[in-house]
């Protein structure tokens, strides 16, 4: 049975594993191109197809047969051959209701829902489905139904907001729909990107204890009604959150912060081992993009231009999944550096008393003892800001590697 993904480009796509474990087949990802896009559908060199950005709506008038459900929302996103035909469907509404449902009640609620395309009109359906009081479609140079997002900013009675668009997605991952600093009234955020795991919207109402959820979830309810689709079998549907949960903890990253000697690239570099992840020493990345380095760095450049190229690299390797990433102690001087590696990243402060912490050497800001008090006065409370845990790293280094192992296997983004 040949199976498998269109789509413009998705080298992002978690699909491959969810649907390899749910059904006995294999799938593949196939990236179309808007020229490619007709032939192959032309041609139908395979058994069934999930149909992602930005072809839901493009794959219709190939299609013999769509359901009413897919018909009424004017998407599809799931196909399978039978006799030469093809037959669609929707299962993307399956997967947003069902998401929606798990964490929030919407019935009688104002929703805002941002984006134009094929995914806006499955949440629109989703939304009317649950009985949303009024829905507010926001699009860029949209005439109505859509409202502009300037317009949607005097819209202070919003109380939920769903982001059907690619904002935010890898690579643009600091990119953010909306912000939320214009909705007073917002009780939940839903965004349907999921790479990366945590949003930049959904990051912005993590920081104002706002609830929301990313579209992991949707993801994996849509691809197992679509498995029940392709295969005319029903699907345990209680294997969702189990499948959600497994992909968190094998695609966030473990972000080691604390201050210079405290151990975090020793402990990553067996934690990575153990956990049969890749690592990534932050210090080592600067110093090879640099072609210098930190100290010589620090000499020619000053520290400005030193921190300018942290951020660089830590955006990218914010960008990774399954890898354990060691920082340098002032990562966390920059708020946007710490946003970044939040969005894949579990954040472990790895706590060492100063009496202990190394100064000299190749560390231009803990020179001698006094610079080092000075900087862990300034930096203590930053690293207990943007950590998620904090272990302690004070005497046996097996105990503390211990530790790490147990936080890392018993919490994931969620």
């Amino acid at each position: 049975m040949k199976v498998g993904l269109i789509g413009e480009k998705l080298g992002h796509s978690f699909s491959k594993p969810i649907h390899e474990q749910l059904a006995d087949y294999t799938y593949d990802i196939m990236p179309l191109s808007r020229q490619e896009f007709p032939l192959f559908m032309q041609n139908k060199a395979f058994d069934a197809i999930n149909v992602t950005i930005p072809y839901k709506e493009m794959v219709m008038p190939y299609c013999d047969y769509i359901d009413e459900k897919a018909s009424k929302i004017g998407a599809v996103n799931a196909i399978k051959k039978v006799d030469g035909k093809l037959y669609a469907t929707n299962t993307d509404f399956d997967g947003l209701k069902l998401m929606i449902e798990n964490h929030f009640d919407i019935s009688g609620k104002v929703v805002a829902i941002c984006g134009s395309g094929g995914t806006s009109k499955t949440a629109l359906a989703v939304c009317q489905a649950l009985n949303a009081k009024e829905i507010i479609r926001v699009g860029r140079n949209k005439g109505a139904p859509f409202i502009t997002y300037s317009e949607m900013k005097k819209r202070t009675d919003i109380e939920f907001i769903l982001n059907t668009t690619s904002v935010g997605m890898l690579p643009d991952i600091m990119s953010s729909v909306v912000d939320l600093d214009s909705f007073p009234n917002c009780v939940g955020v839903i965004d349907v990107v999921y790479n990366p795991l945590l949003t930049s919207l959904c990051w912005q109402a993590k920081q104002k204890n706002i609830p929301y959820i990313c579209g992991l979830e949707m993801l994996v309810g849509q691809a197992v009604a679509a498995v029940e689709f392709f295969t005319d079998k029903a699907a345990d549907r209680s294997v969702i959150k189990e499948i959600t949960q497994k992909l968190y903890h094998d695609k966030q990253n473990i972000v080691l912060i604390g201050m210079p000697s405290c151990g975090k690239t020793s402990l990553g570099k067996r934690l990575a081992k153990n956990l049969d992840m890749d690592f990534v020493d932050m210090d080592a990345k600067i110093e090879e993009s640099a072609g210098k380095t930190i100290p010589q760095i620090f000499n020619e450049s000053g520290e400005e231009l030193f921190r300018k190229i942290e951020s660089e690299i830590c955006i990218e390797a914010a960008k990774l999944n399954h890898t354990v990433i060691s920082c340098g102690g002032g990562i966390i001087k920059n708020p946007l550096n710490m946003q970044a590696l939040a969005l894949n990243g579990l954040v472990v402060y790895i706590k060492r008393d100063i009496n202990k912490l190394v100064v000299g050497g190749s560390r231009p800001l803990s020179s001698d003892r006094a610079a080092l008090k000075a900087m862990a006065k300034q930096r203590f409370p930053l690293y207990e800001k943007y950590s998620d845990f904090t272990v302690k790293n004070n005497g046996y280094f097996g105990y503390a590697l211990d530790k790490l192992m147990e936080v890392c296997n018993e919490n994931t983004h969620t």
